[in-house]
């Protein structure tokens, strides 16, 4: 197959769910035989969407990439005002206020709608990752009747997705590849009528033996328990909230128990002893600290995946999650291998049997491997993702696209 994907984002130096999956899905596409080009911005940061990259064409790991030049970086000052306004304001939002926002969001990049318009006839799929940013809505409108279009929503519960702007993104694709059931159920209920989806997920590695010794020593933590947050530290992600929650669990219950944030800091960080921020690490290092969690904490209200977590149950450890949000519950019920926690209570008592039974802590993390192995191995998933593909090609309305029809050239 002639794959397109089209994401805000991409490189290695690139942290971002959304974008880490795209990069391992392309990557995997090209080693299984597939013919894989990815449209995406100069930008590195989400923050601002600065230019970073060079445009144009480089090949990485195999895969064409084709970057284009943000047109409008975003001014967070003005941008978070009107943002409030938006989504969580009483005034009337008509549409052409939504657009505005749409392109105030960004990554604005008109040069990469163009490109697309002119090229997307040559694919027989073009792929979009996530919904919620300007590259897909603005590229959805040029693609739409051009080629078949698969879309990974990557949805959860926020405000955006309930903004009208987005009824004609969820009606769009010819199908939806879904990260988990309460995504699929999500999108269903947000947007009766909908075309058609799937449950693919997400794939994991699956690591042998870890040694914890490595990223021990790097950050001097002895033999201390250590509970471990792995993302944008950044309270829209729950950070803040986990903060406050340690903070008072130790109060109330002193022990050697340490928790470790580790990724780059959106938010301030009391210094103490018993906190560690990394910053950004590589992968062998997060891999490191992993192995030698007694739990990944997961504490965002909003996800539709949560890679980091399906990453701990690889590595064997337990997951520690917020239970208000409904894909982490899901992780939890269906895989035996995390604790879901609402309110401080119930996340004070959920810290004290992790760190007084360690057995049952291991015996969790040994049912998150084998919730794993049975379900997000990369061969399992990326089986259920071709069909899926090959499904929305055939089924596309679009009949002059043929699988492997056509050259595919870097034009």
């Amino acid at each position: 197959m002639r794959l397109l994907y089209v994401v805000m984002r991409y490189g290695d130096t690139v942290a971002g769910g959304a974008e880490q999956h795209c990069r391992e899905i392309a990557q995997r596409m090209v080693e299984r035989g597939h013919d894989v080009e990815v449209a995406t911005t100069c930008a590195q940061s989400y923050v601002d969407w600065e230019n970073f990259y060079d445009p144009g064409v480089v090949v990485i790991d195999g895969v064409v990439v084709r970057r284009f030049p943000v047109a409008l970086a975003r001014g967070n000052e003005l941008f978070n005002s009107f943002n409030r306004r938006v989504l969580l304001g009483r005034c009337a939002r008509p549409l052409p206020m939504q657009r505005e926002w749409m392109r105030m969001q960004g990554p604005y990049s008109p040069e990469l709608t163009t490109w697309l318009g002119r090229h997307a006839r040559r694919f027989d799929c073009v792929v979009f990752i996530t919904y919620l940013y300007w590259t897909t809505w603005a590229g959805l409108r040029v693609v739409t009747g051009v080629a078949p279009v698969l879309l990974h929503p990557t949805a959860h519960e926020e405000p955006p997705l309930r903004l009208s702007l987005f009824d004609s993104v969820f009606r769009a694709p010819d199908a939806f590849a879904f990260l988990s059931p309460e995504e699929r159920d999500l999108v269903a209920r947000r947007f009766p009528g909908a075309p058609p989806g799937e449950v693919v997920g997400v794939g994991v590695e699956m690591p042998d033996v870890t040694d914890d010794s490595a990223f021990r020593r790097r950050f001097a933590l002895g033999d201390d328990p250590y509970f471990l947050y792995v993302g944008r530290v950044d309270p829209a992600k729950g950070a803040a909230e986990l903060l406050d929650y340690f903070v008072a669990f130790k109060r109330r219950s002193p022990s050697r128990a340490r928790l470790v944030f580790l990724g780059q800091a959106f938010m301030e960080i009391p210094a103490r002893d018993d906190i560690v921020v990394t910053g950004f690490v590589d992968t062998a290092t997060r891999d490191s600290a992993l192995a030698g969690a007694v739990a990944l904490v997961q504490p965002s209200y909003f996800e539709s995946f949560s890679m980091v977590l399906t990453e701990a149950f690889a590595h064997r450890r337990p997951g520690l999650v917020q239970g208000r949000c409904d894909v982490l519950r899901g992780h939890a019920l269906r895989s035996n291998a995390a604790l879901p926690y609402v309110g401080f209570a119930e996340f004070e008592c959920a810290m004290q049997m992790l760190l007084e039974d360690t057995e049952r802590a291991d015996a969790m993390g040994a049912a998150g491997r084998a919730y794993v192995e049975r379900e997000y191995a990369w061969d399992t998933v990326l089986d259920r993702y071709e069909r899926l593909l090959e499904r929305t090609i055939r089924n596309s309305t679009h009949s002059e696209h043929v699988l492997g029809a056509g050259a595919n050239t870097i034009g």
